[in-house]
């Protein structure tokens, strides 16, 4: 790793709509790099929108005609990875000379054959190239009808040239496992998209950062009704400016200090400069999978090939 400037980007993004929401991470990318970020992190599902608020006309053992019909919208708005989408995510990664974290909604391929919408974090590196996909492996509540459950294939580190970087999505955090995957993997930069803006958020970002010995840069949106189609009818209210997601992005060292935010109820950028050398000055004293594992009680086994409920075998 390098010393880096990082940049916590707490915007909202127009749901349902992939290119105003594109503009808006090149737009948010120009600005941080700008600051001389190299290290940008953006909210979870930015590209497509998290739509907090509604149900999808959904009860348990019923869905509604008008539920389906939000849906095929919201699928609609979603991106395919690798496509021209993130041809130009990367393109803006690379005019910026920055690696970048994006939360997208993503679009399962036509080679997998399913319908099925995944919440997605991509890493682009400083070249431009995509460096990482990883979905969300478990979408929390309500969340799963309308996202499928990612796999072990996501639950790795990246190369890029501002560091090690890994991800996890918003709740996966709250998994003991996933966390774990990634720091036997040396993970130095951790980005860490979500929607959670309360104020026990931040709290768990300082436990993530002390326990991996790795930096957080924790993105969330802060998202107003006006940012949803006129005809969205969240239970947080129909007023323009009335708040459907109010912020708390985070940035934090890894002894588990505050370098920057939490900021709540506006849309900024956080910064904050980070030292490579933190990085062993934690683990002198704590190193999760080092000195202070104990590899003869506890062992972790991940499972890393793609599943498929479909394969073909040939004679």
């Amino acid at each position: 790793m390098k010393p880096t400037l990082a940049a916590a980007v707490q915007w909202g993004a127009p749901l349902f709509d992939v290119p105003a929401a594109l503009s808006r991470v090149e737009a948010g990318i120009a600005e941080a790099a700008a600051r001389g970020a190299s290290f940008i992190v953006f909210p979870e599902a930015f590209v497509g929108g998290y739509p907090k608020g509604v149900d999808f006309g959904t009860r348990v053992g019923s869905r509604s005609p008008a539920g389906r019909e939000w849906f095929r919208r919201y699928h609609a708005a979603a991106i395919e990875v690798p496509g021209p989408e993130t041809a130009r995510l990367g393109n803006a990664a690379a005019a910026a000379r920055a690696t970048v974290a994006v939360g997208v909604v993503e679009r399962s391929s036509r080679e997998e054959g399913s319908g099925t919408l995944f919440c997605t974090s991509l890493v682009f590196a400083e070249d431009g190239r995509l460096a990482h996909r990883h979905r969300k492996l478990m979408p929390t509540a309500h969340e799963r009808v309308i996202w499928g459950a990612g796999d072990g294939s996501g639950l790795r580190v990246a190369e890029t040239e501002a560091g090690r970087v890994g991800t996890l999505i918003c709740w996966e955090h709250f998994m003991p496992a996933a966390r774990l995957a990634l720091y036997g993997q040396g993970v130095e930069l951790w980005a860490a998209p979500t929607v959670d803006d309360r104020t026990t958020w931040a709290p768990a970002m300082q436990m993530v950062a002390m326990e991996g010995r790795c930096f957080v840069v924790s993105a969330c949106p802060f998202l107003l009704r006006r940012h949803a189609p006129a005809d969205f009818d969240p239970i947080q209210g129909n007023s323009p400016d009335t708040p459907l997601v109010r912020g708390g992005s985070v940035i934090v060292s890894p002894l588990g200090e505050i370098l920057a935010g939490p900021v709540r109820d506006e849309e900024t950028i956080l910064y904050a400069e980070l030292d490579p050398g933190d990085i062993p000055r934690g683990k002198f004293d704590f190193d999760v999978v080092g000195h202070y594992g104990r590899p003869d009680l506890f062992e972790l086994t991940v499972r890393t090939a793609p599943r498929k409920v479909v394969r073909a075998i040939s004679d």
